[in-house]
């Protein structure tokens, strides 16, 4: 049984007001400044994963004319394969850093994971032209498109397991929510790069070199990441987890068998709640510049300007959802989500197609209700594994659901739109997967306040 003082709800400012940041059940007394560190250098890593996906999807107009031959509708339809082709690697990164954070510890693959992916975003803006070096030019983007994924393959799972044994059991909705505050910020830089290059550089020079100058910034985020990653010490519940196998002369079973056998059903039920996470997160974030030009009309600015509005708006309600879902659970804040969305997701997109003010309002208020879900994935995910498959776990599993639904979120619900000339028909996508992230979320376990220490799954009874 937890003890009641568990489910005492913390006030998020009381995080920050003092000298150490202590775990109520008797856990490693950790300093608030080395909370604080961790934070920075898991979601600094994240950031950079999600800037590149920011560019990508935000200057994809001038990356699909640049970088692939025919019209510009079949280069574009082209240019979303390629995006969707990243993913097809990441549960192969998933099973080669997963376990390998597991064994190694949790630091040093991050720091490896974000060096890997800067590098491959920064030559991204190296590539040159099609009509320079034909079919190499797409060629070599699928290539640093598929070393992207490899690499996040083992970022989000790591940043978040990273997080979430960093943070205290009863705070842990809330510290978590800033990895997702990263995501947001992560992307809008790179939408803003984009979308400012092409106010100040005018359509004809970005689509000359102009597209190329976000993507240096990938460097210098990927060295600052490195370099706060290296510097941490290892997590205090993966520290705790090697002196007591040392003791015991016990290893971690982090083998895919063993994986696939003792954990098969948190693997099953993750997948479940990552397909509604992805499907959503990627007709939002990704695709929604692409449909409001092509399906709404919108013109090039306004189509970026917009999703970017709703996003700022997101993140300054991340950290509410987080400490909310320390209060009233994991669930519950999954639950509001699901059904808003199930619920909402029409009418919306119905909205959007009503002008500007339509569509900032659709994409917005679509944003909120996602909100509980993004807040609370790096405190609903890792718990959901013991340490010592904790880093792999999450790797395989959110990374197999990414690369089924969300990949190929964007050029299905392109497919659908195109196929049918019905704009709403991504709506009922979302909602679909609502329904099976709501059959998943009624076997999870709810794990608000619940420790990560030790070889047991949290939340279960032994």
């Amino acid at each position: 049984m937890r003890s009641p003082e568990a489910w005492i709800p913390v006030p998020a400012v009381a995080i920050f007001d003092g000298h150490v940041s202590s775990d109520r059940r008797g856990g490693e007394v950790r300093p608030s400044s080395d909370v604080r560190r961790a934070i920075a250098a898991a979601a600094l890593g994240n950031a950079t994963e999600w800037f590149d996906y920011g560019i990508y999807a935000y200057g994809l107009i001038y990356i699909s004319a640049a970088l692939f031959p025919g019209s510009a509708p079949s280069a574009k339809v082209f240019a979303l394969g390629t995006f969707a082709v990243s993913f097809l690697i990441r549960p192969i990164g998933g099973l080669f850093w997963g376990p390998l954070g597991d064994r190694l510890g949790r630091k040093k693959v991050l720091a490896l994971t974000v060096l890997l992916m800067s590098a491959a975003t920064l030559l991204v803006g190296a590539i040159p032209t099609y009509s320079l070096a034909g079919w190499i030019a797409p060629a070599a983007l699928i290539a640093l498109r598929m070393i992207q994924g490899f690499s996040t393959g083992g970022e989000y799972g790591g940043a978040a397991t990273f997080m979430a044994e960093y943070a205290p059991d009863h705070r842990r909705g809330f510290y978590g929510s800033f990895l997702e505050v990263a995501t947001l910020a992560g992307f809008s830089l790179g939408a803003l790069l984009m979308l400012g290059c092409s106010i100040l550089l005018g359509d004809q020079t970005m689509h000359a070199w102009g597209w190329r100058l976000p993507f240096l910034v990938a460097a210098p985020l990927g060295l600052i990441g490195c370099y706060l990653r290296s510097r941490l010490e290892e997590t205090p519940v993966f520290r705790e987890f090697e002196r007591r196998a040392q003791t015991t002369c016990q290893r971690a079973p982090t083998s895919l068998k063993q994986l696939l056998v003792r954990h098969w059903k948190p693997l099953v039920l993750l997948g479940g709640l990552a397909v509604a996470l992805n499907v959503i997160n990627y007709v939002l974030l990704a695709y929604m510049p692409t449909y409001m030009h092509d399906s709404l009309g919108m013109n090039a600015n306004m189509s970026l300007l917009t999703p970017l509005i709703g996003m700022l708006t997101m993140m300054v309600f991340l950290p509410l959802a987080g400490w909310l879902s320390d209060v009233f659970g994991r669930k519950a804040m999954w639950r509001f989500l699901l059904a808003g969305i199930f619920i909402a997701a029409v009418p919306l997109f119905t909205l959007m197609a009503h002008g500007v003010a339509g569509a900032i309002a659709g994409f917005t208020l679509l944003g909120l209700l996602y909100v509980p879900q993004l807040a609370t994935i790096s405190a609903t995910f890792p718990a959901m594994f013991p340490t010592q498959v904790r880093y792999a776990g999450m790797a395989v599993s959110y990374n197999l659901a990414a690369t089924l639904f969300g990949g190929t979120a964007p050029i299905i619900s392109q497919w659908l739109v195109n196929r049918t000339g019905n704009a709403v028909l991504p709506a009922f996508y979302m909602m679909a997967s609502c329904v099976i992230g709501g059959i998943a979320l009624y076997f999870v376990v709810e794990t608000r306040g619940c420790s990560l220490r030790g070889s047991g799954v949290p939340g279960e009874r032994s």
